[in-house]
């Protein structure tokens, strides 16, 4: 929102779906050899590095609406941004792109395949939502190592005094990765108490992204909100359906994620069975226009998402 779990309990990873980052084999090969070529030589080096960050973040902003590409593609692209990332520490773009593709290949790719998996085959199915926790932790440290870089004692502050956390602006699309793929881990590992225990500071880093960029992901942010809202104890609904209004109204050309978000987040818990209906249904004919052209990569996933918990109705109430 488990985040995998189809069974009550909270979903997280479904708004941190942006396309997922696809890359070229033979463009990435002649940038890493340039950049081979350049090791002696230290300043052109940096120069040209923070120039292919430049690009590979730029890069996972890139559309692609066919789901094995995207999949068998972004494995690549992950692992060498990733590298980069590394020589680059304080990239925050890159960094924003490392978090990000690795929450939403965890979400797509595998947490959702659990999902789909449990019925068949229970074992493979944990098997898979063991690796989707692993990736979302991968992502989540990424996303704090940047953000500590860009703002020091930023995670002893967040220990210390969650509610009192402050983002820039520019900061806003890492706290939210942070808190996407924490929560996410998180919903995974339920029955890890010590690991539970840091949901409020997912929540923090949620909401101090909320204060400055309150759209953020075109609703993705607000809708994370809102599902962590309906899932936490105490929580409550009216204040989740604000922050879900507040999605729907920043969701732009499709609100799919949103009304999936809110089948599972609000309708499914409540055994609210017309609701959950009735959103899925929402977020099928919101998928529609896109579909009649070049759709995004997480519109695909989510309607198909929407289309299985529609097949699996019976089983969930």
């Amino acid at each position: 929102m488990a985040a995998t779990s189809c069974h009550g309990g909270f979903k997280i990873a479904r708004h941190t779906l942006h396309p997922v980052r696809v890359q070229y084999f033979r463009w990435a090969v002649l940038l890493i050899a340039t950049a081979l070529l350049l090791q002696g030589c230290a300043s052109p080096r940096k120069v040209f590095l923070e120039g292919v960050a430049d690009a590979l973040a730029a890069q996972g902003q890139a559309g692609e609406d066919d789901l094995l590409l995207a999949r068998d593609a972004a494995p690549f692209y992950l692992k060498l941004s990733e590298s980069l990332l590394q020589q680059t520490p304080g990239h925050v773009a890159l960094a924003e792109s490392v978090a990000g593709g690795f929450t939403q290949y965890a979400y797509a790719f595998v947490a959702f395949e659990a999902d789909r998996t449990e019925s068949s085959d229970a074992r493979a199915a944990q098997r898979m939502r063991e690796r989707a926790a692993r990736l979302y932790k991968r992502a989540h440290r990424h996303a704090m190592l940047a953000l500590e870089q860009a703002q020091p004692g930023l995670r002893a502050a967040l220990a210390k005094q969650p509610g009192s956390l402050r983002v820039t602006a520019a900061q806003a699309g890492l706290a939210y990765w942070a808190a996407a793929s924490w929560a996410a881990a998180i919903s995974l590992s339920k029955d890890r108490p010590d690991t539970v225990a840091d949901l409020p500071l997912a929540v923090a880093l949620a909401q101090a992204a909320y204060a400055v960029d309150p759209g953020h992901g075109q609703g993705a942010l607000a809708s994370l909100l809102g599902t962590l809202e309906a899932s936490r104890p105490g929580g409550s609904r009216a204040q989740a359906l604000a922050y879900f209004d507040k999605a729907l109204a920043s969701a732009g050309r499709t609100r799919t994620a949103v009304y999936v978000a809110m089948a599972e987040a609000l309708a499914l818990p409540s055994g609210d069975r017309p609701a959950f209906e009735r959103w899925l249904q929402l977020a099928l004919q919101s998928a529609q226009p896109a579909a009649e052209g070049r759709s995004d990569l997480g519109t695909r996933v989510m309607t198909e998402r929407a289309q299985w918990l529609l097949a699996s109705i019976d089983d969930l109430f």
